[in-house]
C-alpha cells in the first residue's frame, strides 16, 4: 500500500539507530536511544512513563525534570506487526505530514520501533464526539468462505461509488486526534496505516470510532443529521483547499453520505480481519478475538441498511 508516497525535499532526514528494545525490559534500550537523541540528559535523571492506550504497539515517554515538556516518545512495535504494517510507508507518512505541520517530528527509527515528538494537547475520548445509549453484540467469527464472499461483494459494491483516492490516515480513532485548545488547532498522530485510500473510507472509519474502543457501543455511530452537518463542513474545507471555492450543494453532501456509509462497512471488515491476525500473534493484553466478533457483528448488522443506499440521480 502506498509505497510511492512522495516525501518533500524539505522534510528532515530520519536517522536509524542500531538498538533493539526488549518490550519486557525496556529501560536500558530506551536510555541508549536517549543518549543519541538527548545527549545533554543525564541517564540517572531520565524518567519513563508507560502509556497503555495502544493495542498494536507499546509506547513510553522519556523526559527529565518535574514537568513533561520535552518528551521523547518511544514506540516499540508489536510482535509480528510487520505482517500488517508497512513500516517504511509509516516513516514516509510521518515525514510528509510533519513537513505540512500536521504531525509531530520523527526523531529516529530503531530496529523494532521509532521515536517521535510529544504533542502538547488532549487526546480525544469517545464522549467528546458522540452521545449516549447502550447495547451488546455477540456472534461468532464468520467462516473463511463467508469472509471471502463478503470481500468479493465489498469490491463490487464499493468500486462503483466514485469516491476519490486521497492520502488517508486510515486509523482515525479518538486517541490519534490531538486538540490543542490554546493554539486552536487539531493534529493527528500514529501513521502506521496511513496511505492512499478512498476518501470515504477514512471518514466512514472515523464515524465507526464514535463507538469507542475499550467499551465498544455502536449505538453512538452518528445519526444522519449529524453526518450531513459534518460532511458539509468537510466538503467546504476540502473544496476550498483544492481551489474550488467553498460552495457545497445538497447533492454533493448526499453523494458523500452514501459513499461514507457504504465504506464504513469496509472499515468493519478490515479491522475484523486485523483483530483475527492480532489474536494469533500479539503479546499485548487485549481481547482481540472479542474485538473481531464485535466488528464483524456490526458489519452484518448495518449491511442491509447501507446496502440499500443509492447515489442520487
Amino acid at each position: 500500500m502506498a509505497n510511492y508516497i512522495h516525501v518533500p525535499d524539505e522534510a528532515p532526514a530520519v536517522p536509524k539507530i542500531d538498538v533493539t528494545l526488549d518490550e519486557n525490559d525496556y529501560r536500558l534500550g530506551a536510555l541508549s536511544l536517549i543518549k543519541e537523541l538527548r545527549p545533554s540528559w543525564r541517564p540517572s535523571e531520565v524518567k519513563i512513563k508507560f502509556f497503555t492506550d495502544g493495542i498494536t504497539n507499546k509506547l513510553l515517554g522519556c523526559y527529565v525534570g518535574g514537568v513533561m515538556q520535552d518528551v521523547v516518545l518511544v514506540r516499540i512495535y508489536g510482535n509480528k506487526t510487520e505482517l500488517l504494517v508497512d513500516r517504511e510507508n509509516e516513516v514516509k507518512s510521518f515525514r510528509v505530514l510533519h513537513a505540512h505541520r500536521c504531525a509531530p517530528r520523527l526523531y529516529c527509527t530503531f530496529n523494532n520501533g521509532l521515536c517521535y515528538e510529544f504533542l502538547q494537547g488532549t487526546a480525544l475520548e469517545p464522549e467528546h464526539i458522540r452521545s449516549q445509549p447502550v447495547f451488546r453484540l455477540s456472534t461468532e467469527v464468520p467462516s473463511p468462505q463467508h469472509l471471502r464472499e463478503e470481500l468479493v461483494w465489498l469490491q463490487q459494491s464499493l468500486s462503483v461509488l466514485g469516491s476519490p483516492v486521497v492520502l488517508c490516515h486510515n486509523d482515525l480513532l479518538c486517541k490519534n486526534i490531538i486538540y490543542n485548545q490554546e493554539a486552536g488547532n487539531v493534529k493527528f498522530i500514529d501513521y502506521e496505516y496511513a496511505g492512499y485510500n478512498y476518501q470515504a473510507y477514512d471518514i466512514g472509519n472515523h464515524f465507526n470510532e464514535f463507538a469507542g474502543l475499550n467499551e465498544v457501543d455502536y449505538s453512538h455511530y452518528p445519526e444522519r443529521g449529524m453526518q450531513l452537518e459534518w460532511l458539509r463542513s468537510y466538503l467546504e474545507a476540502y473544496k476550498e483547499h483544492k481551489g474550488q471555492g467553498s460552495e457545497v450543494t445538497d447533492r454533493e453532501v448526499e453523494v458523500l453520505y452514501v459513499q461514507v456509509n457504504r465504506f464504513a462497512l469496509a472499515s468493519h471488515f478490515f479491522w475484523g480481519l486485523w483483530a483475527l491476525i492480532q489474536a494469533k500473534f500479539s503479546t499485548i493484553d487485549f481481547d482481540f478475538l472479542g474485538y473481531a466478533v464485535l466488528r464483524f457483528s456490526q458489519y452484518f448488522k448495518m449491511k442491509p441498511e447501507v446496502a440499500a443506499l443509492n447515489l442520487p440521480e
